[in-house]
């Protein structure tokens, strides 16, 4: 992101204390959080889309985009301070992934400017969801390998394939959609990435059971979906470069480090309240053991802030590569199984229905290894700082320069 003049900019102990007066005069307390399905319905979707349009009324939408798109153009300080104080307010928290950090963002770095103007006003109004449309039902974790097809047809583009994993596709509105454009050149090299309204016609979604019985991820169909050719975001056959752009965000998103978001995720795991509260609601607070579980889940906490600080002011200064951002999607991982694990052990007995009722502890350790998969696996974040941060060997890849066309599938 372009750094701002600040000497032109609101100071942030100003712009904090303005936005805690607006967050109680105008927001309501943030309700229990909901599990499973009930918390991915149509009314949660419309819920967040009102709230986001409240903030952009209130002068507190896009607190780090640039002012000509509908954004306030401040700093990452004035955004953190933002996100401190709305913590217990109810805010918009399902359009911070994928649609404000990453693919809003992504439009930001790479889009044409007619792009930016169409989209990026639009989402901080809630008046645009966004999704991604990357991976594939056969593509693994080799993202680069994918066989959605793109072919050109006149000024347009006709798109034919299969995508897999997409949060929240059924409540968009716009998916940035990765397909194959030449065959005849490696793989990273033949692909483009497209803007595609994700209900056109010839676009079927799908619904995923998850194993907390919610329908969060989805599963697309495109038989020849028309694309005008001004639906191309980035350049033709230059989709990867686009994707890497994609990824980094995706990464800080992930990994709670991103400058985009409206508001802090809750479940980011930098807060240990619940804890505390299920350890005094199953009398078990002044448990010596106990105490010492929540005082290592605050002190990991404490060392993901600290982390996420300073790999942004590194990659910021150019000391660490932006690939540096992997370090905090892998950290923020293991913060969260560590959270959840120690909840449960907390919880005990009452982890399935909680002493409230919720069943909040047994119902997080469920989707704990949702950490694992979410911003890229963790064995891939592995392998990007051992490669392009600690500079050791790329692991072996025998597809490595050879036309896509060429190399062997399905075997």
């Amino acid at each position: 992101m372009t750094t701002p003049n600040t000497a032109d900019l609101e100071p942030v102990d100003d712009f904090r204390d303005r936005a805690r007066r607006w967050l109680r005069a105008t927001l309501p307390p943030a309700p229990p959080e909901p599990a499973g399905e009930s918390g991915k319905s149509e009314a949660s979707w419309s819920r967040a889309r009102q709230l986001q349009r409240i903030l952009y009324d209130g002068g507190f939408a896009g607190i780090c985009f640039p002012r000509q798109y509908g954004g306030l153009g401040l700093t990452t300080e004035h955004q953190r301070a933002f996100s401190e104080e709305s913590r217990g307010f109810e805010m918009p928290l399902a359009l911070n992934i994928p649609t404000l950090t990453i693919c809003a963002a992504t439009i930001l770095d790479r889009g044409t400017e007619a792009q930016k103007r169409a989209h990026l006003p639009a989402v901080l109004r809630g008046e645009e969801l966004l999704v991604q449309f990357l991976s594939e039902p056969r593509g693994g974790s080799d993202l680069a390998g994918l066989t959605t097809r793109a072919e050109r047809r006149g000024e347009n583009w006709v798109l034919n394939g299969a995508k897999i994993w997409s949060s929240g596709a059924y409540a968009a509105d716009y998916a940035l959609c990765l397909a194959r454009t030449d065959w005849d050149v490696p793989k990273h090299a033949g692909l483009t990435m497209f803007l595609v309204p994700v209900h056109a016609p010839g676009i079927t979604i799908r619904r995923i059971t998850q194993v907390d019985g919610s329908r969060e991820f989805c599963q697309e169909f495109l038989d020849d979906v028309v694309l005008p050719g001004d639906a191309v975001l980035g350049e033709v056959n230059g989709g990867w470069e686009v994707t890497n752009r994609q990824l980094f965000h995706e990464r800080s998103a992930v990994g709670g480090a991103s400058p985009y978001a409206s508001g802090a995720q809750a479940h980011s795991g930098r807060d240990v309240s619940a804890l505390v509260e299920i350890a005094r609601r199953t009398g078990q607070f002044d448990d010596p053991r106990v105490r010492e579980d929540i005082g290592a889940a605050r002190a990991m906490n404490m060392v993901h802030d600290q982390l996420i600080a300073r790999i942004t002011r590194g990659i910021a200064s150019g000391d660490l590569p932006p690939a540096a951002g992997s370090i905090v999607r892998l950290f923020s991982a293991q913060n969260s199984w560590l959270q959840a694990d120690t909840a449960l052990r907390v919880a005990g007995p009452w982890a399935a229905t909680g002493p409230d009722g919720s069943g909040r502890a047994g119902h997080d350790y469920l989707m704990r290894q949702a950490w694992s998969l979410a911003g890229g696996s963790t064995e891939m974040a592995r392998n990007i700082i051992s490669e392009r941060v600690l500079g050791m060997p790329r692991e072996a890849a025998p597809d490595r320069d050879v036309p896509f066309n060429r190399v062997e599938r399905g075997r």
